[in-house]
């Protein structure tokens, strides 16, 4: 994995992304555990601006060294030296092109320890297009799970909430679609001036009709 490598693939239909489903009325869509490699998954990074994207670090790889469940998940480094910069990956996923959904995205990211000052958010998305850029996340501190209808889902929280494997997970009302392919995409997003590693696994896409 080409840590310098960004994602700007600018794909502008389907997303609600992870592979394998084949237009489901309901439960699970997608489940990520990473036993079996990235398969599917890309990778991509943005930072302000002021800074040249060759200039900040970052990678993406998966690994046996530590897990929430199976015996792999996803690592995901991060430089801090601009205080910014967030670093992700994204898979496609199939779903229902007709009726209405509101879908359920959890993962588990892992921080290396309690901080009471916010190091890094950990970032995901559910949407019809690819992120490109860290604008297409939410702003800090948000949560779709109260938003209602709204053009794509996601969170951006803070890590380092509790040493460990601690779970994240937002709601999206889904509006109707014209595409049976959405995007997901989960990472890590730079608060403090210091370089991390974070893991990720079990990440889940449910469908519920309403």
């Amino acid at each position: 994995m080409d840590r310098r490598t960004v994602l700007r693939s600018g794909v502008t239909a389907a997303v609600l992304g992870l592979a394998g489903c084949g237009g489901r009325s309901g439960g699970s869509a997608f489940e990520e555990g990473f036993e079996d490699g990235l398969g599917r998954w890309d990778s991509g990074a943005a930072i302000g601006p002021e800074v040249a994207i060759d200039e900040f670090e970052w990678s993406v790889a998966v690994t046996d060294e530590r897990a929430a469940s199976g015996q792999q998940s996803l690592e995901l480094f991060t430089e801090g030296d601009y205080d910014d910069g967030t670093a992700w990956v994204v898979h496609p996923v199939s779903v229902p092109s007709s009726g209405r959904y509101r879908a359920t995205v959890t993962a588990s990211f892992w921080s290396e320890s309690e901080s009471f000052n916010t190091l890094r958010n950990a970032v995901m998305r559910l949407g019809t297009d690819r992120p490109e850029d860290e604008s297409d996340f939410p702003d800090p501190g948000v949560n779709t799970t109260t938003l209602g209808e709204v053009p794509y889902g996601g969170l951006r929280e803070p890590l380092h909430l509790a040493e460990g494997w601690r779970e994240y997970r937002f709601e999206w009302t889904i509006p109707p679609l014209s595409t049976d392919t959405l995007y997901v995409a989960a990472g890590t997003s730079v608060v403090w001036e210091a370089d991390a590693t974070h893991y990720l696994d079990d990440l889940t896409v449910d469908l519920t009709p309403r």
